[in-house]
């Protein structure tokens, strides 16, 4: 089995950036890896976009719970039993934030999840709602609803840093340079996967 590596954290932190960089590094070190995303499949995001946002969290997190379950059975699952590194720009942890911030219970979104395989290591790139908003110009946000309130954004950031103080992820200051953020990233997967270590320094 391969390893399966999450980033996650609010739209401009730098995910997606971030994430391809770190599947860069371990191409250079020789390992097979496959980048990939949520939310996956275009159907679902046009669905999310219309019906989510009409209905709310509770429909956003059955939609975006379908969305993974194609995601994990036809991407994740298959690459990993190839041996492949997954590396995923978001999971199921956005469900929890973003839902739950929302008021949708989130022991039920763990439970409407259960069919997805736990991370070897995620990884949450932290950054106030404020500088996030900021740089989403340029970010690659598909559900572009649900990063525009700043109140909204410090909820879901909490509950990020709680699944941080529950060792669910490992969180990584954002706000600074891309490089030191990286080289961070990098130092971590090091740590904890013994994979990286030659780009740790970067």
């Amino acid at each position: 089995m391969g390893y399966f590596i999450v980033f996650e954290g609010l739209d401009g932190s730098g995910k997606t950036t971030v994430s391809t960089r770190i599947v860069e590094g371990l191409t250079k070190e020789g390992f097979k890896v496959l980048y990939t995303y949520e939310p996956y499949s275009d159907d679902f995001i046009k669905l999310i976009n219309v019906y989510g946002r009409r209905l709310g969290g509770v429909m956003e997190a059955y939609l975006m719970a379908a969305d993974r379950y194609n995601h994990v059975t036809s991407v994740i699952i298959p690459a990993l039993r190839e041996g492949v590194v997954v590396v995923s720009d978001r999971y199921y942890y956005s469900s929890i934030a973003y839902q739950g911030a929302k008021g949708v219970e989130i022991e039920w979104i763990k439970v409407l999840n259960k069919f997805a395989p736990e991370p070897d290591l995620t990884i949450y790139l932290d950054v106030e709602p404020s500088i996030g908003l900021r740089r989403k110009q340029s970010s690659t946000t598909k559900i572009k609803y649900l990063e525009e309130s700043e109140s909204f954004l410090h909820r879901v950031r909490a509950i990020y840093k709680e699944l941080v103080a529950k060792g669910l992820m490992i969180e990584v200051d954002a706000s600074n340079d891309l490089e030191n953020v990286v080289s961070r990233c990098a130092r971590v997967i090091c740590e904890k996967l013994k994979m990286l270590c030659t780009h740790a320094s970067l």
